[in-house]
């Protein structure tokens, strides 16, 4: 079975994509199959896997980002769906696409799932240096989440104002757009200094829990080794 729809993100056109603002990012929806999104869906990893992530203290003092964590890794027990997914992700034909939109040379890729209570929230925070974006997948249907309990990643504007090493809250921004997190969809962006983003307070019944599955671009530090020493020589040379 085939997971990734290639045609799809091959045709997201990356000049539009990294003109959009306040950052670059996309909502698009069917970057999975149809019959592929239905058997990741299946077969999500089971919460007694998990570690709980809850009450960590942020850096810069934001606020903790409260939430149940699966840290993916060689040898974990996934079923088979996933395992065949998580192949595809780690394939150069998806790399290079990640690095078409995100305008790099190179990346390493790490994955981990999420999954949020009621009560718990995404303070508003911009990434780490060391990324070069993310690309999160929801996997909540209206089959068992209704809008109306929140979930959805908001994109939120600081018009240039807000200090990237600050703990800024909401209502501190110009403008916030919703991402929509039902069904098939997923969410790629940029990591910039003004790439804020965040998820409201989700308030949804307690056998209920809000789901995705975080690709993390990370910057290759393998090739920005090799940059910089290239760089010192012919400094040197010169």
């Amino acid at each position: 079975m085939q997971y990734i729809d290639f045609d799809r993100l091959e045709n997201i056109d990356e000049r539009a994509y990294q003109a959009q603002k306040p950052f670059p990012w996309i909502n698009p929806e069917g970057l999975l199959t149809g019959d592929g999104f239905a058997a990741l869906r299946e077969t999500l990893p089971d919460l007694s896997l998990f570690d709980t992530s809850f009450g960590v203290q942020r850096k810069n003092e934001q606020q903790a980002h409260d939430r149940y964590v699966l840290e993916y890794h060689d040898g974990i027990n996934l079923a088979q769906p996933w395992r065949e997914y998580i192949n595809e992700l780690k394939s150069s034909r998806y790399k290079a696409n990640l690095c078409r939109l995100l305008g790099q040379a190179s990346v390493a890729l790490n994955f981990h799932w999420h999954y949020t209570p009621s009560g718990c929230y995404v303070s508003p925070h911009a990434d780490s240096v060391r990324k070069a974006g993310s690309h999160i997948f929801y996997f909540n249907t209206e089959a068992d989440w209704d809008p109306a309990w929140g979930g959805h990643t908001v994109v939120l504007d600081d018009d240039g104002s807000i200090p990237h090493r600050s703990s800024p809250r909401f209502e501190d921004f110009r403008a916030e757009i919703p991402s929509l997190a039902l069904g098939n969809r997923s969410l790629i962006f940029s990591r910039t200094d003004r790439a804020w983003h965040g998820v409201h307070p989700i308030e949804c019944p307690a056998d209920k829990l809000r789901k995705v599955f975080i690709v993390v671009v990370n910057k290759n530090r393998v090739v920005d080794k090799i940059r910089r020493t290239w760089r010192r020589k012919q400094f040197h040379y010169y």
